[in-house]
């Protein structure tokens, strides 16, 4: 014989006299300085043949990364994103002529020590067809900062709680709910707005007996906020008329 079905228990989101809820949004906001930085690195080519100018890039490509991992540690990670070689067509006559061809591979380092920094930044600015951007100043996805500004808004919500409840003369009593209703509203991977460094005129190759002064590049300080929703339940006050 089946069991009689259980009459589910309504909610009660406002309470009972007998456990009356307090509800409360806790906030934090942390400024900090950034932990690493990125930088875009597009290397260029182009030339009246498709196999020099492949060559030309692959030359070239291979000067920056060298360049790049000759900074050891510093340079946290290192990636090679997309790479292209196309023709370029005559602008006039119906026939497909070929008049150039242009190659281009795109570079992403990101970097902890921000003194070098400025050092590679220029030494890559000052390669031949060379574009560099960046920095975007972020904070690592693990960063402690997130915990600390998580914890510290669950502490303001209970601060905020028991204030309530003081205020009518009694204590909580109980956590019913703690709600993260989106502890980061950073932009994504917590970078900010680009600058543009530098961007090598198409000319000839830097001079390669003098190097290019280190750009002074001030990190640019990070917002992290974090916010909560959380409901308690308080011993039942005394309200005196």
């Amino acid at each position: 014989m089946d069991a009689a079905p259980t009459t589910p228990t309504p909610r009660t989101p406002y309470g009972t006299p007998d456990a009356p809820r307090v509800a409360v949004r806790g906030e934090a906001h942390l400024e900090v300085d950034p932990e690493i930085a990125r930088i875009g690195i597009t290397v260029n080519a182009r030339g009246t043949d498709r196999r020099d100018t492949l060559n030309d890039l692959t030359r070239r490509n291979t000067t920056a990364l060298d360049l790049i991992k000759s900074y050891g540690d510093t340079v946290e990670n290192l990636q090679t994103g997309a790479f292209s070689i196309s023709p370029r067509l005559t602008r006039h006559g119906r026939a497909e002529r070929v008049r150039a061809y242009h190659g281009r591979v795109h570079i992403t380092a990101e970097l902890t020590d921000f003194t070098a920094l400025g050092e590679l930044t220029s030494r890559l600015a000052d390669l031949d067809l060379t574009h560099v951007e960046g920095p975007w100043w972020a904070l690592r996805p693990d960063s402690p900062t997130h915990r600390r500004a998580r914890q510290q808004a669950v502490r303001e919500a209970v601060q905020r709680a028991r204030e309530y409840a003081e205020a009518l003369g009694t204590d909580l009593a109980a956590l019913i709910e703690l709600a993260d209703i989106g502890a980061e509203n950073t932009p994504a991977h917590g970078y900010d707005g680009p600058a543009v460094m530098r961007s090598v005129a198409y000319g000839g190759a830097a001079d390669p007996d003098t190097e290019p002064a280190p750009l002074d590049l001030e990190p640019q300080r990070q917002h992290v906020y974090a916010q909560v929703n959380a409901r308690f339940t308080m011993t039942p006050p005394r309200l005196n008329p």
